[in-house]
């Protein structure tokens, strides 16, 4: 499938999205946040992928941001970048994503680095929150996840002070996992990624359902229960003879529940 925003590209067991706008700091549009989304949602149905990586295209810029320019803005649609349908695709994917940080992170590009499960940087790399001095902000994930990371008051201070962080200290603080040298940013980011996806893939599911029902809520819950769990029910004992005896019009035989 071809997109126009971003590019999709399979090497073994990593699929690798890069945010492709680099002439524009690799910034959301809505059509990029759409294309990230569906991308995303094509690699949980399939099982040849088992961990993505997401990148920015160009040495300078991971992602700085997002344009609303031309999104309707009335009353029920007011304008905004549907950010929120590509942090929950995220989310929702059963497979690990690691951000590979090649530039600035910047705004929304910061919160979007933070949704992924794993960040790798390059040293050169600048971490910023900047809404508040632009007239925006980022709230709920940028929230939310930046306090788990690095802590409330850390947090309230990247949001009301704005500072640049380099990467060394976004590592400090628990913001990014690794950081190497620029030139060894792609190499070690698919080392990285080789070593997640050497895991068992059921087994990184299941734990990141889990990580992600304490912030989903309900949702969060139905999706550890029901993406994951539903499927070992269904293959159970218990659940064959349930629905055998529905079809057959019969008495269940309780011997088999719980097997």
């Amino acid at each position: 499938m071809s997109y126009e925003t971003i590019l999709y590209e399979e090497d073994g067991p990593i699929g690798t999205i890069t945010l492709n706008r680099p002439e524009d700091g690799n910034m959301f549009n809505a059509t990029m946040c759409h294309e990230i989304r569906d991308c995303i949602e094509q690699r949980r149905q399939e099982t040849n992928t088992r961990v993505l990586v997401l990148t920015g295209a160009g040495d300078r810029f991971f992602c700085i941001g997002g344009r609303k320019d031309g999104l309707p803005d009335t009353q029920m649609y007011p304008g905004i970048l549907p950010t929120l349908e590509m942090y929950e695709a995220i989310d929702r994917v059963q497979k690990p994503v690691i951000a590979s940080v090649n530039g600035f992170a910047v705004g929304g590009g910061n919160v979007l680095q933070m949704v992924c499960d794993l960040t790798i940087a390059k040293e050169s790399a600048i971490f910023r929150q900047v809404g508040p001095m632009m007239g925006s902000f980022d709230a709920g994930y940028g929230t939310w996840y930046l306090e788990d990371l690095v802590g409330k008051k850390k947090a309230k201070e990247m949001w009301y002070c704005n500072p640049k962080i380099p990467a060394r200290e976004a590592l400090a603080l628990g913001l990014i996992n690794r950081v190497v040298a620029d030139a060894d940013l792609a190499a070690e980011t698919k080392k990285f990624a080789l070593e997640v996806a050497d895991r068992g893939s059921f087994a990184l599911a299941s734990i990141k359902g889990s990580f992600n029902a304490r912030h989903g809520g309900v949702g969060g819950l139905a999706r550890l229960a029901h993406d994951l769990l539903l499927k070992q029910y269904l293959n159970s004992e218990e659940s064959k003879e349930l629905s055998a005896s529905m079809r057959e019009k019969r008495k269940p035989d309780s011997e088999t529940f719980g097997h």
